[in-house]
Parts: C-alpha cells; structure tokens; sequence
C-alpha cells in the first residue's frame, strides 16, 4: 500500500486485532505485503494514540482498564457483579483484591462489612479503601511498579503475600478461555497464581463479554478457580461448560 494507504491499513490491523486478540508483525507484513518496518511504525502510531499494546513481535488489544477514563461510569453490570461479590464476604475476614475495575467497583460496599484485613497490589484500591465506613486493615503487597497493569508485581510482592493466608481472593480478568481459564494481556503472571495460593476461595469477577475472548496468556487455570461471577447475558453453553467443570458460577442480574 502507499501512503494515501496508510489509515487504511491501520484501520484493518485494528480490525483484525480486535478479531484476534493479537497479532504479529510477521504476520501483518506478509497480510498487507508490506515490510516489518512499515507495520512497526503502524503499530507505534496506534500504541501511540492508545489504541493497542505493543509486545515483543507483535501486538495485543489496550486491557479496558488502561482506557478506561477515570470518570466514566461504571456499567451495571460490574456494579452487580462487585455487589454479589461483596455477599460473599464475612465479617473480620481476610481478603484479597487484585488490580482492576470490576474489583474497585467492590470497594464502597466494603464499608457494610466491619473488621476486614485487606491485602492489595493497587494503590487505586488502597487509596479507596480509605474513605470507606468501616476503614478495614490495608495491607499492600509492595513490589515493582507495573505501569501497564498499575499494580505492584514481582518478587518482593510474591513473598510479602507468601507471609499471610486469606479467605478469598477477588480477581477479574482480561478474558476467559472456557478450555483453560483466565486469561490476560500482562504477561507478569507470577503475582496472580501467588495470591490463588494463599487464599482458600478464588473468586473471579468478570462481565459476560470476556467470556470466549481471545487473549494469549493463561493466567489462573480452571483448577485454580472455586467461583465465577458474571452476568446474566451469559449463554446456555457457556454456562453448562463452566458448571461442567465444577466452578460455582454466580450469573448476577441488573435490577431495573
């Protein structure tokens, strides 16, 4: 393609990631008979104005959590889906909340529930925590700053978490492969699998169109996961598919 050509072809690498889930500089060169050094300007351009990912060779779809404005309105459904997961939780109990919309959108409920101890990885989340009724016992897992993810992560933080045990776990996801498990865009995955083995109930928190998306890295697989909450727009199959692997799956309605 010529240059005229160019937001052309940026239009269709972005339709075939969101497709896709990713994609690969080899791949796109080949698609659009173009050279690797033309995609990769492509796929900076893109990065550039928020719209992708950059990974080593290729690229991945933005995670929603890092476009999302800070402002905008959480949906009903992730407000129904937080509030089911806060039914779950007893009084003075021991959790943890990972990084993420769907699990801030717990934290104004939290306030209902006294005594809690509460380790993160998000200073969003801690920060919230603060302001709420009830100010539970904030422990952070410290760690190296991701500022993909904005959360700490590593090693330090993998120890600091080894040091305590928990009740619960609440975690979302990029995605969910009913074959495997969660999945995710960041490829620091260490932290995640350190906090569903200290926790004794892992509790996932999605919203129903992550479930089936097509996203690379395995992050909790199936057997590491006790419950799924997530809509009511979830399919049939999908539903017999989970509750076949023996997930307690929660599908939350939206009151009028």
């Amino acid at each position: 393609m010529s240059k005229r050509n160019t937001p052309q072809r940026r239009h269709s690498i972005l339709a075939l990631l969101n497709e896709q889930g990713e994609v690969s500089v080899d791949e796109l060169a080949k698609a659009f008979s173009t050279s690797e050094v033309t995609i990769r300007k492509d796929l900076a351009a893109l990065e550039t104005n928020g719209l992708l990912l950059r990974r080593y060779g290729g690229a991945v779809l933005m995670p929603q959590e890092l476009i999302a404005d800070a402002g905008q309105q959480v949906s009903p459904y992730k407000l129904a889906i937080a509030k089911a997961g806060v039914a779950r939780i007893r009084e003075h109990a021991r959790i943890i909340i990972d990084s993420g919309t769907t699990t801030a959108a717990m934290i104004p409920e939290l306030g209902h529930k006294p005594g809690l101890v509460v380790m993160t990885n998000s200073l969003n989340v801690a920060n919230a925590l603060r302001d709420i009724e009830h100010e539970p016992v904030l422990l952070m897992t410290g760690g190296t700053w991701d500022p993909h993810s904005e959360s700490f992560q590593g090693q330090v933080a993998e120890q600091v978490l080894r040091s305590y045990d928990f009740d619960q776990l609440f975690i979302g996801a990029d995605g969910i492969d009913l074959h495997r498990g969660t999945t995710t865009f960041n490829e620091l995955l260490g932290l995640s699998r350190v906090m569903a083995e200290v926790a004794r109930e892992v509790v996932v928190m999605v919203e129903s169109d992550k479930i089936g998306r097509k996203i690379p890295n395995l992050e909790l697989p199936w057997g590491n996961v006790n419950t799924l909450i997530t809509d009511e727009r979830l399919s049939a199959d999908a539903r017999e598919q989970l509750s076949a692997r023996g997930i307690n799956l929660i599908c939350v309605s939206v009151e009028a």
